[in-house]
């Protein structure tokens, strides 16, 4: 018999995920867009000042939207891959001109504007409102790659059906948003890229891959 995923997430997490970040002090969906889009390619430790001097500066959407581009690229310096500040900035000023400066809680709504996507509108949705949305970031796919076997390229039409429909099928009916935070701490911190500390993650006995020795 196997261990569903999410229980075991979620206790492992209580104990061993991260707390007490920035973002999660108040979880609110323009703070957790924020925090989710300076995540992406980029360290927890590298987006905690910028974070925080980000929501010093563009505490809202709108202080965002108003403000020139060029000072939006100045708060971003050293963090890189730059067309994220673009696309924030594109996407503020799109939801203060249609969503009277407050990011839309509609999935589809929020999915559409410059930067976000899939993946990032379900991780908003999920850590600020609790919503039963799947995510399927970087860590997310080695994640379940190895726990579950999964083969084909997530680059691919197939890949990316097949890790979708697991994302969505191991995602709780409750504890949305710790369950979220959990599978992103774990990919993170235990089941890294290369050399994963196997013998501390809650998911082991049932990894397909770790049975494999892969």
């Amino acid at each position: 018999m196997t261990t569903p995923v999410a229980p075991a997430l979620i206790a492992w997490h209580a104990v061993h995920g991260r707390h007490g970040l920035p973002w999660q002090r108040e979880r609110t969906p323009y703070r957790v867009w924020i925090s989710e889009v300076m995540l992406q390619q980029t360290q927890v430790a590298t987006v905690i000042p910028y974070f925080e001097r980000f929501m010093l500066r563009f505490p809202d959407v709108r202080a965002l939207a108003m403000a020139p581009i060029d000072e939006v690229l100045h708060h971003w310096t050293g963090l890189g891959y730059y067309a994220r500040a673009r696309n924030l900035h594109r996407a503020a000023q799109r939801i203060v001109a249609e969503h009277a400066a407050a990011l839309p809680l509609e999935f589809a709504a929020l999915a559409d504007l410059p930067g976000i996507g899939r993946s990032t509108a379900g991780a908003i949705l999920a850590l600020a409102t609790g919503a039963r949305h799947a995510i399927l970031d970087g860590n997310v796919k080695r994640v379940l790659a190895r726990r579950f076997g999964i083969e084909g390229s997530p680059a691919t039409r197939a890949g990316d059906h097949e890790f979708w429909s697991r994302a969505e099928a191991e995602t709780p009916l409750a504890d949305v948003a710790t369950y979220t935070q959990a599978i992103m701490d774990l990919g993170a911190t235990v089941c890294v890229r290369r050399n994963p500390t196997c013998e501390r993650c809650p998911l082991v006995a049932d990894c397909v891959a770790h049975r494999a020795g892969q």
